[in-house]
């Protein structure tokens, strides 16, 4: 027939296998995604091992970087000290503190919102007396810049007065010259939890929990247009005016907010935040 012997190795055909092989271990890293998004390849390959599939390390690196399967964590571990400045780290000022106010402290922390293709943030920050959202944005990256963006949001809705607590975890945003330097220049007096504790910013961490469950999930947020369309509506219009907080009487904090200004600052109830005062 004319046909040389090379013919007869069918490349196309070996191709097909691998590229199949490849998207069988893609589907099932981006299952081990949906529970453990923070997983890198190292990870991945010992979590396969517990499950008894046996794939080579490499193998599994370079099918994550060939369709794009990158860990919640990737940009973490980007170095952005010598961009934002040195570390500014202040003691815990809530511990143990009681309130009887709006606009008394402020809790803020980011947190990821895993979507198809990409990781988007949000850096919110909450009132801790009301539970209301006062200020948030959203970035496709962790620069300190787009935490400022929250706090400029946050003081064009509230006008505090100076005086305000500005409670954070120690992130490299929060402890950068740059956010500083904002944070004295409206009078807030900063505050942070300690290493490894965060429980200790837990009512921030509980409205991350609540929108990821209720919102974020719920909807299955696949692209940057869903977090655009979705996220205000839930934050401003359903979580701050509708959603009923155990904390605050089972109010919205909204309405909470709008209650206690009604009465006087003796009579309004107060609220202890946990904690040994440091």
């Amino acid at each position: 027939m004319g046909i040389s012997k090379s013919t007869y190795y069918h490349k196309p055909f070996k191709d097909d296998l691998q590229l199949k092989k490849d998207l069988a271990l893609k589907n099932k890293i981006e299952e081990i995604h949906k529970t453990f998004p923070g997983y890198g390849y190292r990870r991945i390959h010992e979590h396969l091992l517990r499950e008894g599939i046996a794939i080579n390390c490499k193998r599994i690196r370079r099918v994550m970087k060939q369709f794009s399967l990158f860990s919640s964590r990737t940009k973490l571990m980007k170095q952005r000290g010598k961009k934002i400045g040195k570390r500014l780290v202040h003691p815990d000022l809530i511990a143990g503190l009681t309130l009887t106010g709006p606009d008394q402290v402020w809790a803020t922390d980011i947190t990821y919102i895993r979507l198809e293709r990409e990781y988007v943030y949000l850096s919110a920050v909450i009132d801790i007396y009301t539970r209301l959202i006062v200020g948030w944005a959203v970035s496709r990256d962790l620069s300190h810049k787009f935490c400022i963006d929250a706090m400029r949001v946050a003081i064009q809705k509230r006008k505090p007065e100076p005086g305000v607590i500005h409670h954070s975890d120690r992130g490299v945003q929060y402890v950068s010259e740059g956010y500083m330097d904002f944070l004295n220049k409206h009078g807030f007096r900063p505050s942070m939890s300690k290493v490894a504790t965060p429980e200790e910013n837990a009512f921030i961490e509980a409205f991350f929990k609540t929108l990821k469950r209720e919102e974020v999930y719920a909807r299955d947020y696949r692209s940057m247009r869903d977090v655009i369309k979705n996220l205000p509506k839930f934050i401003d219009e359903i979580y701050n005016l509708k959603r009923l907080h155990s904390s605050i009487g089972y109010l919205p904090p909204d309405e909470f907010e709008k209650e206690v200004m009604k009465l006087k600052p003796a009579d309004r109830p107060t609220q202890k935040i946990w904690g040994k005062v440091v």
